[in-house]
């Protein structure tokens, strides 16, 4: 309580003494004239704060006296050897603040009559004080760990009712400066949030309390807390090479306890330019990629993610799978009319090869022409008989695998049963 009223003293005196007029410091060599009267010594009082002092005196009534000289000297720094730090100009006046001073530091101060002239009178007595230390900083902090890319931070409000907001200062491990981050007014405000971090990276905070005349606490306790690692990723990738039209992808789930799906990526590069393909729960460790072509190549990542949505790293090697391609055409032997029939041999060319598809194509006019075609043929053999004398056909062989996956056709080859001659 004594505290207190001592804040509202210094206050009250801040307000009375904004109210009186200063002249510049003088720092000639006082002239004393031992006739004046002088401020009475023993009427001297202070209120301390911690970086300011405010006084009060008797005034003199010699009406030669104008105002009053004050002397100062830092203990620490200066021993006895006063300044002249300020002129007040009424003699009516008796209040001053001296401020902008060092906390928890002692003083020394005289107090002289001043004239209109370079004269005054004898000075008081030394007046010893000393400021207040700063105040002790918040009594409990604590920083928060494993949290998504954020840190937070948590303390007790000061007790001091003057506290009107805190400082939020941080550095890293590999930073020597702390840095002020951010001002959180109120002084029963007892949170922060640091947001936008770097993922598992240890910070250090501290927190300052300020007064409402900006005055600085002690800072708090460090504290440091670490945010939240990215997720394990999955484990052992493998893409297949031998499916007709599809990949099929198959991965061991990720470590970490918490991945609540997976991000499956596609592209044709295996350095760059990947898309999201698919999201899978986390149950989910197979994956189907249907692609309407053969020997069709695509490179794949998988990626965790975590109930926090953060994403584990995607800096790892791509796995490539590559659709079942297209069989190798069979290779055509025989090509020939024996008798009334076409007759067509060949060799597989691909031991994938389940039947072979044989196009004819029979030429009706110059410019006009029809195909026919003869599936499911398991032999390595084709006899045609349904020829014509004189007509032309053109025969082509493709191979199908047992997925209906064909080959390139062959070349065509021509083939005429020519007409009989009429004899005369």
């Amino acid at each position: 309580m004594t505290k207190l009223m001592k804040i509202v003293s210094l206050t009250t005196l801040t307000l009375l003494i904004s109210g009186c007029s200063y002249k510049n410091v003088n720092s000639t060599k006082p002239k004393i004239d031992e006739t004046l009267e002088v401020v009475d010594s023993a009427s001297i009082r202070s209120i301390s704060d911690i970086n300011a002092i405010a006084f009060e005196w008797r005034k003199v009534d010699d009406p030669r006296v104008t105002g009053y000289h004050f002397y100062r000297a830092n203990l620490q720094k200066d021993g006895s050897k006063l300044k002249l730090i300020d002129t007040i100009e009424n003699r009516y006046t008796t209040h001053y603040l001296d401020e902008d001073l060092e906390p928890n530091t002692k003083y020394i101060y005289k107090i002289s009559s001043a004239t209109a002239s370079e004269v005054e009178s004898k000075t008081t007595n030394n007046y010893t004080t000393s400021t207040l230390p700063v105040m002790e900083g918040v009594s409990f902090i604590q920083a928060i760990s494993n949290l998504p890319r954020q840190i937070k931070i948590i303390w007790r409000p000061h007790s001091n009712q003057r506290i009107e907001s805190y400082e939020i200062q941080r550095k890293t491990p590999t930073t020597s400066e702390w840095e002020e981050i951010e001002t959180v007014d109120g002084r029963l405000q007892a949170e922060y949030i640091d947001m936008d971090l770097e993922d598992n990276v240890v910070y250090h905070y501290r927190v300052i309390a300020k007064t409402f005349d900006d005055i600085e606490t002690m800072p708090s306790a460090l504290v440091k807390a670490q945010t939240k690692p990215l997720p394990d990723g999955i484990i052992s990738l493998r893409a297949s090479n031998d499916l007709p039209r599809k990949i099929a992808l198959n991965w061991q789930a990720s470590k970490s306890s918490d991945v609540i799906k997976y991000n499956i990526y596609r592209s044709t590069n295996a350095e760059n330019s990947f898309s999201l393909l698919k999201t899978v729960g986390a149950k989910t460790l197979t994956y189907e990629d249907f692609i309407n072509e053969d020997g069709k190549v695509y490179f794949y990542k998988v990626s965790s993610i975590d109930n926090d949505g953060l994403e584990s790293n995607l800096n790892v090697n791509a796995v490539m799978g590559i659709t079942l391609g297209k069989l190798k055409k069979p290779i055509m032997t025989l090509a020939q009319i024996q008798g009334e029939k076409a007759i067509l041999n060949w060799l597989a060319g691909d031991n994938r090869a389940a039947s072979y598809t044989v196009y004819k194509t029979i030429k009706e006019g110059l410019f006009k022409s029809k195909t026919i075609k003869f599936q499911g043929i398991k032999a390595l053999r084709f006899e045609d008989k349904d020829i014509v004398r004189g007509v032309e056909y053109n025969y082509a062989i493709q191979a199908v695998d047992r997925n209906g996956i064909v080959s390139e056709v062959t070349n065509k080859t021509e083939l005429v049963l020519p007409k009989l001659v009429e004899m005369n």
